[in-house]
């Protein structure tokens, strides 16, 4: 009898197990998937399709001028997008992508008929996607 019962404990663990291990897989793809569809958006250059991944507020730091911090996600896509137009933009190159508890950076140059301009992002996990709360532009 005892050793049923501990035949189906250890069945029963294996599944709690294995559920545990695909919801965590869930969430590393979904994690994956806000990565991925970031770095689409700046590979397009689309400065649209990026700033729907904008925090409510966002610190932004463009190339050559003061970090303007806590800008409003309107404000903060049409600075975006002049930068982007002013500097002819047109793709991204991402270098890497890091993952520190709840916040995520993304590293790369941004690609421009001119030169390239490299880029941090930094995107924190709020309502259960990454949202970008800080860019940074050299």
């Amino acid at each position: 009898m005892f050793y049923v019962t501990v035949i189906v404990e250890i069945k029963i663990m294996k599944k709690v197990f294995l559920i545990i291990g695909l919801a965590f897989s869930f969430l590393s793809f979904a994690q994956q998937g806000d990565t991925e569809a970031v770095v689409k958006a700046f590979r397009s250059a689309n400065t649209e399709e990026i700033a729907q991944y904008f925090d409510d507020y966002v610190d932004l730091k463009l190339l050559d001028k003061e970090e303007v911090k806590n800008m409003g996600r309107n404000q903060a896509g049409l600075a975006l997008k002049m930068f982007f137009d002013e500097n002819n933009i047109n793709g991204f190159d991402m270098g890497s992508n890091r993952e520190i508890g709840s916040t995520l950076y993304i590293t790369g140059k941004l690609t421009s008929s001119g030169k390239p301009y490299n880029l941090t992002v930094l995107l924190k996990a709020k309502g259960g996607k990454h949202q970008i709360i800080t860019i940074r532009i050299n």
